[in-house]
């Protein structure tokens, strides 16, 4: 499942054609000192109002689900504002109690990441800690925007630092209400010019914001009725398997044999989940996936990435293979950025053992737009992949959270990291192992065989 929220798990990933390659040239630096391409970003979104205003009712009606009189949460960069703003808007006119904007400006980060005590880097505010409790409370919707305005900025800082900068306690602190039901949540994007620079090496928005509309169905005549067709399915696959009660999954292709095991009490999720009082909700848009809970100490084997994939601060990593023992990464390599997934996996003692496995297959709107959008809201989309790191808690099929000892006894994996990477692709047979051992065969050629 997607980047899960604030403040922005958005690093991305990388990929892009179905079956494309891990060689992807970097994009030539975004001019950030042309004050003309900030003119017209500024003309071009008050030209696209009415747009704004349809992905906002997009966002509200089938990503969150609001409700009546229910409060509504942004986690934004500053550059998002326009979007914001219309989302602002929208929601007052849809019934929304209140909205609060929490703004994020990435040149802070950065200044923090890179200059601020060691004992400073990470640490969480009490009152920022009491907020998200008091959100859950009040049963507020969170609406997370990504959509990196400068990907190149954290560029040679310490890899460790940026990893803190994102405050680790934080993001778990969000994590636990989400996983308790008391929030609904989903993460959506906003193009920038520095993110159109790095997908195709031109500050091209009005592309970028073309290649989001149609991936999250804004280009068909009813969006709301097309993705409800498009849950439909997605519900109907994750049914499929979970008729099947599969033990294991084993994907095969170059350079990739690993063999994932399953959590029992999980089941196969898709495209929505439910919170704690049975309001449905689509935490990603756009989403193309069925995902489930590995077990943390089942996987083995060695996997090769399908696709980039680009770490918070811009780090790319190319050509990453992980070898896997006893469900932990024991041996990364890459012809870049292996460093800096080395020390995402040294976030905590649980993050160097999955957290999920998703499938993807032909049909996904992101793999055949034939783009590497450089994000993990849509790259992730576009193969199926796995992440290291934790679990989502909604996919356990238990009708209360068990306790941390529980879970571990079950094999779900917690931690404060959570980063997918692609693994999937045409040249990747995906299996469904039985509890007796046999294979079924669920992806060939990257087609649903189920």
């Amino acid at each position: 499942m997607a980047a899960l929220p604030p403040p922005e798990r958005e690093a991305a990933r990388r990929p892009a054609r179905p079956g494309g390659t891990d060689h992807v040239s970097p994009s030539p630096p975004y001019d950030r000192s042309d004050s003309v391409q900030a003119v017209d970003e500024a003309s071009f979104w008050a030209d696209r109002t009415a747009e704004l205003e349809e992905y906002a009712r997009l966002v509200l009606k089938v990503g969150v689900n609001l409700e009546q009189g229910q409060d509504v949460s942004l986690v934004s960069y500053v550059e998002h504002a326009p979007l914001v703003r219309a989302i602002a808007r929208v929601a007052y006119e849809e019934g929304a109690r209140r909205v609060d904007p929490h703004y994020l400006d990435v040149h802070v980060r950065r200044a923090t990441a890179e200059l601020a005590p060691d004992d400073a880097v990470g640490w969480v505010p009490p009152w920022q800690l009491q907020r998200v409790e008091e959100e859950a409370e009040r049963r507020t919707a969170m609406i997370n925007t990504v959509g990196e305005p400068d990907p190149d900025l954290f560029a040679g800082i310490e890899a460790g630092r940026i990893n803190q900068s994102l405050m680790p306690d934080l993001r778990r602190t969000i994590w636990t209400q989400l996983d308790r039901g008391r929030m609904p949540w989903t993460i959506v994007a906003f193009p920038t010019a520095g993110w159109a620079q790095q997908v195709f090496g031109k500050p091209d928005v009005e592309r970028l914001w073309q290649a989001i509309r149609a991936t999250v169905r804004l280009d068909e005549p009813d969006p709301v009725a097309a993705w409800q067709a498009h849950i439909d399915m997605l519900q109907d696959r994750a049914k499929q398997l979970n008729e099947r009660s599969f033990d294991a999954l084993r994907f095969r292709g170059p350079g990739t044999d690993l063999t994932v095991g399953l959590v029992p009490q999980a089941q196969w999720m898709a495209a929505g989940a439910e919170t704690a009082w049975g309001r449905f909700y689509v935490p990603n848009l756009p989403t193309e996936e069925v995902f489930t809970i590995p077990h943390s100490g089942r996987t083995e084997g060695r996997v090769r990435s399908t696709q980039p994939l680009v770490l918070l601060g811009g780090t790319v990593v190319r050509d990453l293979e992980m070898v896997f023992s006893a469900g932990r990464v024991v041996e990364v390599t890459a012809s870049s950025g292996a460093d800096e997934v080395r020390a995402e996996l040294a976030t905590d003692a649980n993050a160097s053992l999955l957290g999920e496995v998703a499938l993807v297959d032909e049909t996904s709107r992101v793999g055949r737009s034939g783009i590497t959008f450089w994000s993990t809201l849509f790259d992730e989309n576009a193969a199926s992949h796995i992440a290291y790191g934790t679990a989502w808690m909604g996919a356990l099929s238990l009708d209360e959270l068990p306790s941390e000892q529980e879970q571990k006894t079950m094999g779900v994996n917690r931690s404060s990291a959570h980063t997918d990477f692609m693994i999937g692709g045409p040249e990747v047979e995906v299996d469904g192992i039985d509890a007796g051992g046999a294979a079924v065969p669920i992806l060939r050629d990257n087609a649903w065989q189920l």
